[in-house]
């Protein structure tokens, strides 16, 4: 069996800002969660590199649209959002601008199931 195809999404979202750990609110008064953070080099390969190296470390976000309830237990600390800033921007050519003015590209804009994701990869500094 097929699956069903998902309704067109809209523009991603102008505007993200920090609410609390994980949790981003668009534009909309929607909340965005942060599930998962992907960070390369890993944590442990920072350690075998050599001094003055300068790998810059990646970092991917995905985020998922997603309503938030005040009593919602906090997200595990491992999710207090190393390298994420306290707002994106939306900028043209698919890339979000962060208050520390780093770009950060839109990998993915669509739906898992019935939920809207978002997908985030920070890029190198000096992109334009």
């Amino acid at each position: 069996m097929e699956a069903e195809a998902s309704p067109p999404l809209g523009s991603p979202p102008c505007c993200l800002w920090f609410r609390r750990p994980g949790i981003y609110e668009d534009e909309k008064g929607r909340t965005w969660v942060t599930v998962a953070l992907r960070i390369s080099p890993s944590h442990r390969a920072w350690g075998r590199g050599s001094p003055g190296s300068t790998h810059e470390i990646s970092i991917t976000v995905y985020m998922w649209q997603m309503p938030v309830h005040p009593q919602t237990p906090r997200f595990p600390s491992h999710l207090l959002v190393f390298g994420l800033p306290l707002k994106w921007e939306l900028c043209p050519g698919r890339r979000y601008q962060a208050t520390d003015s780093r770009l950060w590209e839109i990998v993915d804009h669509g739906q898992i199931n019935s939920t809207e994701q978002l997908i985030l990869k920070r890029l190198p500094s000096g992109s334009r």
